[in-house]
């Protein structure tokens, strides 16, 4: 901790830069060009242990508490809500599986920035950081691969396992 505050101002500092930098990055993030995202890149495609999405529902029930997840992506102009498909043909499903890229590069991006609020947090308050860091972004992330994952299954074609490469 290189900077000493009073409890109160480090709740209302961490407060407001965990609110910058969620809003400031889905932001950010609305203002990319769509075709920067590809959801069947080497990070983003689902890996076999996620099981086309089975893992999210049998294991964290993910059914039973998705939709409660906020949007951030919609309330910019750009972003496009992740709470419904936006349609059922091949490059709707595809634009929806870049989208959920994007907000699940968000959302790991901001558990990127915990180290900074080392600068003013003592230890108790990493903490409590550290908790509200993965709180607040690992059902998000969640969410997205395994909407991406389910998106995945629709296009599966029996002689190969790849899917995303629409437009």
């Amino acid at each position: 901790m290189l900077i000493e505050l009073s409890v109160t101002e480090i709740i209302v500092l961490n407060v407001a830069a965990w609110a910058a930098i969620h809003l400031g990055l889905a932001w950010a993030f609305t203002q990319l060009a769509p075709e920067r995202f590809h959801p069947d890149g080497f990070l983003a495609r689902p890996r076999g242990w996620e099981r086309a999405g089975r893992f999210y529902e049998r294991v964290v029930a993910i059914r039973s508490w998705k939709h409660k997840l906020p949007d951030g992506a919609s309330w910019f102009a750009g972003g496009v809500s992740k709470a419904r498909l936006p349609g059922q043909s091949s490059e709707a499903l595809y634009c929806f599986a870049r989208e959920t890229w994007r907000g699940e590069l968000v959302h790991w991006l901001a558990l990127l920035f915990l180290p900074v609020f080392c600068v003013w947090n003592p230890g108790w308050a990493m903490g409590v950081n550290a908790a509200y860091a993965v709180a607040a972004n690992l059902p998000c992330i969640l969410v997205q691969r395994y909407n991406r994952a389910r998106i995945r299954r629709l296009f599966r074609d029996e002689r190969q396992d790849t899917c995303l490469s629409v437009p």
